[in-house]
């Protein structure tokens, strides 16, 4: 024991000298306390306060005004085609052509009953006025037996005639009466065969005009301006015409163009609250302006509007599916391509924005830091809505009259006194979009207004108007 505490002791006295030196370093390098320090630099402004305009964004796909599957009517072989595949074309322009030699034969042959039955009816024309002639003489036979009888009739009883000339006069009277009613029976039978003859022309000249119609069929031409896709049937092939015939080609209008795009219920419901705040009209009411841009644009350089509102929400995605109608005079928006879209979410009104940078997120809202008297911070919250000019619009929670802390949060704490710089906000690029909302007037529209047709029920179902002064 006492060899050991002999080697301990010079061990001991290191150790302590070493304690001793390292607690006088750690108390030199602590520094001075917090309260001693400079208060911290921040960058301070006042919100920016203008009227502004949220565009609540959207993709949407292009599709063509006019689509057209165009098809045979006929059947027939294909005997040429007369287009350039993947190339514009002018409604009228001959596509196809299929051929007409059995139809030609069929419209000959239509021609030909329908002059055999114009000839039908002159013949039957012609068997009426003979049958009036030979109405006419039996009515001048009728006569004069009738005269011969009523002369003969006194002198039977004188015995100047005798009774077999008497019946002979009697028996040629009776037969000039008969044939009287031959007559006019002959002449309703041959009048019957003019209506008859009449309406197997009529017969006959509609099979020519559906002989003609399937002629003309065989040429088979553009029901639409635009551009047209690839050949499905080369020259050759028998094709089927009428229902169920297979598509030859497709053609696709190319000025203007729509885009299709689905709004979720929350949407919905905002803009039809906007509707009845008077802030945004209603898009089936108004033409809502609409800025589309393509995936290699900047900005939103078409301008177009919707012109269609679906009329019920679908229950299988929640969604309404809605359209825009945009020029397109260069051919850049082709159909089924995908578009960015901005649409306008609210009214235009003075808004209070501030940078993202400015605003601060606990665990339950959003703050941010004004700056107080003797230049101590004190907490806000606030409430968030889009973006519009780069910054954040503030809806609740400020005015715009504070002194906002937009640089330096990092080192803020409430109550804190800092060192102030002030700087301006200054409003970013919002993409182009205009800050007022205005519907499109009639004047830019692309398509005219639709004019339906006044039936009693639309009619009673039409609200009252009224006039200034009309109640009074």
């Amino acid at each position: 024991m006492q060899r050991l505490s002999l080697w301990a002791r010079p061990l001991l006295g290191v150790w302590l000298l070493a304690l001793v030196v390292t607690g006088c370093g750690t108390k030199a390098s602590r520094g001075p306390s917090p309260g001693a320090g400079p208060p911290p630099k921040v960058t301070v402004a006042k919100p920016l306060v203008m009227e502004t305009l949220d565009w609540d964004p959207y993709t949407g796909r292009l599709a063509p005004i006019e689509e057209v599957d165009v098809r045979a009517r006929v059947s027939g072989y294909l005997e040429s085609h007369h287009f350039n595949e993947g190339q514009d074309i002018e409604e009228g322009q001959l596509l196809f052509v299929i051929d007409p030699r059995p139809y030609e034969a069929t419209l000959a042959q239509a021609n030909a009953a329908r002059e055999e039955a114009i000839a039908r009816r002159q013949q039957s024309e012609a068997m009426v006025r003979e049958a009036q002639a030979r109405r006419q003489q039996v009515s001048a036979q009728l006569e004069l037996t009738q005269a011969q009888l009523n002369r003969a009739r006194p002198l039977l009883p004188s015995g100047a005639i005798s009774d077999d000339e008497f019946d002979e006069l009697v028996a040629a009277a009776r037969q000039a009466e008969a044939d009287a009613y031959a007559a006019d029976a002959e002449i309703e039978s041959a009048s019957a065969a003019v209506v008859a003859a009449q309406a197997a022309i009529g017969t006959a000249e509609a099979a020519v005009t559906s002989a003609e119609l399937d002629l003309s069929y065989c040429r088979i031409t553009a029901p639409i301006s635009g551009r047209i896709s690839r050949r499905n049937v080369t020259q050759g092939n028998l094709i089927s015409g009428g229902l169920g015939a297979s598509a030859l080609t497709t053609i696709v209008s190319k000025d203007p163009v729509y885009a299709y795009f689905d709004a979720n219920e929350q949407a919905l419901l905002k803009y039809i609250r906007l509707d009845q705040q008077n802030k945004r009209t209603s898009s089936r009411d108004a033409k809502t302006p609409v800025f589309m841009a393509l995936a290699d644009e900047q900005n939103f350089p078409h301008q177009g509007y919707i012109d269609f509102v679906d009329n019920r929400v679908d229950a299988a995605t929640g969604s309404i599916r809605a359209r825009a109608i945009f020029p397109n005079p260069d051919d850049v928006l082709v159909p089924g391509v995908f578009v960015r879209m901005q649409i306008p979410g609210s009214g235009d009104e003075q808004r209070v924005l501030l940078p993202d940078s400015a605003i601060s997120t606990d665990q339950t809202s959003k703050f941010v830091y004004l700056l107080g008297e003797e230049n101590k911070l004190v907490v806000r919250r606030v409430t968030t809505g889009a973006i519009s000019k780069e910054l954040r619009v503030i809806e609740s929670g400020l005015d715009g009259s504070e002194t906002v802390v937009i640089k330096g949060l990092q080192r803020c704490r409430a109550g804190q006194a800092v060192d102030p710089t002030v700087e301006e906000i200054q409003p970013g690029d919002d993409l182009g979009l205009p800050d007022k909302y205005e519907p499109v007037p009639p004047s830019k529209w692309l398509q005219p207004a639709a004019n339906p047709v006044e039936t009693p029920l639309r009619a009673a179902r039409q609200p009252a108007r009224y006039t200034e002064g009309a109640s009074r």
